[in-house]
């Protein structure tokens, strides 16, 4: 690597790099902590990255939503088409939530800071949060997407270190919970000033002056470390077709996967049309989960940026269900666009056998609730996440309740019962949920919500795999299904209903699909299994012929 004339040797490049590591996670914690919302500081449902003036992603926080992570780029790409380089000035921040431009729902706010040294722009600071309230009345029934509440258009919410009080007044206005969105936006605002700072810093004490030189070369190694990897991989056309539950019908993912030389091509092609529901995904979302199962499949230990996709193609065919197309309902795009690494796996499951997981019992599982607060009568809007189980993996089970392609994390049941009136009366592990194998998948989960307010809460729910369960990978079993419930009755999984005082959902996740035959699970790991609840004794006899 060349930088200011001289070479910079591995070692120094490396330090430089883990000290860019290092600023970020430092920086994305500040934003965790000055958060409002428990969404950010509980969940982690958000992602924080630093990208090149060309608009490339360089590094990343740890904690980062893969989506977040792999529509920021092209978001940054929209950001400068309105406002080129020349117009922005140090303390700028750009933000939107345009479905089409950002993670593919309204929910997520994305924010582009520009990083000035000296006058001069040198990189810039993206991150994205999820806001549980963005206006409007999200719904399961949604028919397009202005229904779906407020879109941010591209514009400064601050300029040269001012907020803008215009879009500040806009939020206000349309949002139930300002204080908690506009104290996630602010806390961000926060972050950018420490990440400028800091990034600055390390430049100095490195006496770095070519810093577009130090971002080229971390990219070009990403780069040269996937197409080797490609290139190892026999040439040819993998594909897999499966059913999704849809919403009032079934509805289809295909895909093909073509590995030429050093580049891989993803299709989508033969996937249902988007629907008039609002389960559609757009490309931008689409792309970045095909990339995240890609990246995780073929080249995890590299650093993840940019360079990482150069010699991937992701397609989809206009207007189908993964490439969901102006005013299209998108506010559960996560049902459909979750599909894309199963789709992925499945079919290099042929060429890569050892590496490959099963299907996990995602599409994440989410619950809003919406009501009044007892004792005040403030309102309240709250989103509580649950997992369903890990599919199995090529050297060991699936973990129980742990999300995939998203890593949303869990928030602890004592503060989500302070901030509404209801109480969770279970929260249990469910046996004969997890698809059987040599490897296992992991179990499903069991959670029960009491309504304990005075007047009705709104629920609404949007789940996948009731009829159309996580499928077991190379001989493995599926794992059950899912099932949704209040007070004991089934209720639809794509629906808005009233909670009544007294009332209790339940909701049992679906566990993840088993990986290899059955058969070849060894004995002990069976007895270990009925030892912990997860099996029972029925199922053994009837699924491991050794027992």
């Amino acid at each position: 690597m060349v930088e200011g004339g001289a070479k910079i040797d591995p070692i120094r490049l490396g330090l430089i790099w883990q000290r860019l590591n290092g600023i970020v996670d430092q920086v994305s914690e500040t934003f965790i902590r000055a958060a409002f919302s428990t969404v950010v500081r509980d969940n982690y449902d958000m992602a924080f990255s630093l990208l090149d003036t060309k608009g490339r992603q360089f590094v990343q926080s740890k904690r980062s939503i893969p989506s977040f992570i792999g529509t920021l780029p092209r978001t940054l790409t929209a950001v400068l088409e309105k406002f080129p380089i020349a117009t922005l000035a140090p303390g700028d921040v750009i933000i939107t939530n345009d479905a089409w431009i950002g993670t593919g729902h309204l929910n997520d706010i994305s924010m582009i800071c520009p990083i000035f040294r000296n006058g001069t722009l040198i990189a810039f600071a993206g991150s994205t949060a999820h806001s549980v309230d963005i206006g409007g009345a999200p719904s399961p029934s949604a028919q397009d997407c202005y229904e779906e509440g407020l879109c941010i258009p591209i514009c400064k919410i601050m300029q040269q270190g001012e907020e803008n009080a215009l879009v500040i007044d806009f939020l206000e206005e349309n949002l139930r919970g300002p204080a908690e969105t506009l104290g996630d936006i602010r806390a961000q605002f926060a972050a950018y000033h420490d990440c400028e700072r800091k990034i600055v810093q390390v430049l100095e004490e490195e006496n770095l002056d070519n810093f577009e030189a130090v971002i080229e070369e971390i990219i070009r190694r990403s780069s040269a470390s996937m197409r080797a990897v490609i290139a190892d991989l026999p040439d040819g056309v993998y594909a897999d077709e499966f059913q999704i539950d849809g919403f009032d019908e079934p509805l289809t993912i295909r895909c093909t996967v073509t590995i030429q030389g050093e580049s891989i091509d993803v299709d989508f092609d033969g996937t249902s049309a988007q629907i008039k529901f609002p389960i559609n995904s757009v490309m931008n979302y689409t792309y970045a989960y095909s990339c995240f199962a890609l990246k995780c499949l073929l080249d995890p230990g590299a650093p993840n940026n940019s360079g990482s996709f150069e010699a991937v193609t992701i397609r989809a065919p206009v207007g189908c269900l993964l490439n969901a197309q102006r005013p299209a309902p998108v506010w559960g795009r996560h049902l459909s666009g979750h599909y894309a690494p199963p789709a992925i796996f499945g079919a290099l499951s042929a060429v890569l056998p050892e590496r490959v997981i099963a299907e996990s019992g995602s599409p994440l599982w989410n619950v809003y609730f919406k009501g009044q607060m007892p004792n005040d009568g403030a309102p309240f809007v709250k989103m509580f996440f649950m997992n369903g189980g890990h599919g199995a993996r090529p050297n060991g089970d699936g973990p129980g309740c742990l999300s995939f392609p998203s890593n949303v994390s869990n928030q602890p049941i004592e503060l989500f019962e302070n901030q509404a009136p209801l109480l969770v009366t279970e929260k249990c592990f469910v046996p004969d949920t997890a698809g059987e194998g040599r490897f296992r998948g992991g179990d499903g989960q069991r959670l029960s919500f009491k309504s304990v307010a005075e007047a009705p809460i709104t629920m609404t729910i949007r789940h996948e795999r009731i009829h159309y369960p996580p499928r077991g990978l190379l001989g493995g079993e599926h794992g059950a299904p899912g099932l949704d419930l209040v007070n004991g009755k089934p209720i639809p999984a794509k629906s808005r209903q009233d909670l009544q005082p007294g009332d209790v959902a339940t909701f049992q996740t679906p566990g993840g699909g088993g990986l290899y035959p059955p058969d070849q699970r060894e004995v002990a790991a069976v007895k270990e299994d009925l030892r912990r609840g997860l099996l029972s004794e029925e199922k053994a006899r009837r699924v491991h012929d050794k027992f």
